[in-house]
């Protein structure tokens, strides 16, 4: 499996949106996530988009982050939210999901964002075992859901993993100076 940084509006990426919106709309019975959503929101290091490639080269699972700070719809200053995570029916249950969070929150944190935030729905069960099986709590709704009855929201520390392994270095090096028995 390949993931590669493409932009937002890359002909692949603009397949794979078009499919996750049509399962939007199956599920919700709507139009789909009608977030606005333009290219230079992903540029880095403002955010990133990827693409991961099967071995065919063919695109078969796309996700991005994109900066977020304090604002009227309930952000915080340090805030990466995830958007269009999706991976196309065919490759489920690959780990495919999992490898596409990881490469978004390591971006993110080397972007200086300290915490990851997402939405997602009540509809999606298997995205919401995702998140939580990944660190995500819920967290008061934000964006443009959040008075929606069917919207679910999600933020995880990401300064929290540094933290943890400056913690454990610190206690490596006590250990070291601390006198054996």
């Amino acid at each position: 499996m390949l993931i590669r940084t493409v932009p937002f509006d890359h002909p692949d990426a603009v397949r794979l949106n078009a499919r996750v919106q049509a399962e939007y709309a199956e599920r919700y019975g709507d139009d789909g996530d009608i977030t606005p959503l333009a290219p230079a929101m992903f540029e880095p290091p403002r955010g990133l988009y990827l693409i991961a490639y099967d071995e065919d080269g063919s695109p078969v699972a796309t996700g991005g982050w994109r900066r977020q700070d304090a604002n009227d719809e309930g952000y915080a200053d340090g805030d990466a939210e995830i958007k269009r995570m999706y991976v196309i029916p065919e490759a489920r249950g690959n780990g495919l999901s999992r490898r596409m969070l990881a490469a978004l929150e390591d971006d993110a944190r080397a972007a200086g964002r300290t915490r990851m935030v997402l939405e997602t729905g009540t509809k999606q069960p298997e995205a919401v075992s995702l998140y939580m099986s990944s660190g995500y709590g819920p967290c008061p709704k934000f964006g443009l859901y959040r008075f929606d009855e069917l919207s679910l929201c999600y933020a995880k520390p990401l300064a929290e993993a540094v933290a943890a392994g400056a913690a454990a270095v610190d206690g490596a090096a006590a250990d070291e100076l601390a006198p054996q028995c």
